[in-house]
């Protein structure tokens, strides 16, 4: 259904630090930095099929995150949605919601973690145990 996600960063360096830790736990490796036409710069993460992208914003104007926005990342198991939780926090990220852990929601039991990116980006862990 999607070819990427794309959130906006205002200090892309500091967003590559932190993602290149976070989401080469996924097994993401590198990205592919890009500047666009008028000179925004832009990485590009790639993985399983699909693309995580941070840019700095092209109208020029500060990056800010979407209220009620979450971009969920698949997990193997429950250690990793953890290693995802702790490396987001190492690297400047934010603990956000409740402690990882087990959830049961309508749609399964999964365990879940939930932070911020630097930027404020809102991320969410999740591994699935089962569904309904």
């Amino acid at each position: 259904m999607f070819s990427h996600v794309m959130v906006g960063s205002n200090d892309l360096e500091r967003s590559k630090k932190f993602y290149n830790a976070v989401l080469g736990l996924l097994g993401a490796g590198e990205p592919l930095t890009s500047p666009n036409k008028t000179g925004q710069t832009r990485l590009f993460y790639r993985h399983d099929g699909g693309m995580f992208c941070v840019s700095e914003p092209i109208n020029g104007e500060p990056a800010s995150f979407g209220n009620g926005g979450t971009i969920g990342f698949r997990c193997t198991s429950a250690e990793q949605v953890q290693q995802f939780h702790d490396t987001a926090v190492a690297y400047g990220g934010t603990s956000i919601e409740d402690p990882p852990g087990i959830r049961e929601l309508p749609m399964g039991i999964m365990d879940l973690a939930y932070v911020r990116d630097p930027d404020g980006n809102k991320l969410c862990a999740m591994h699935l145990h089962r569904s309904k």
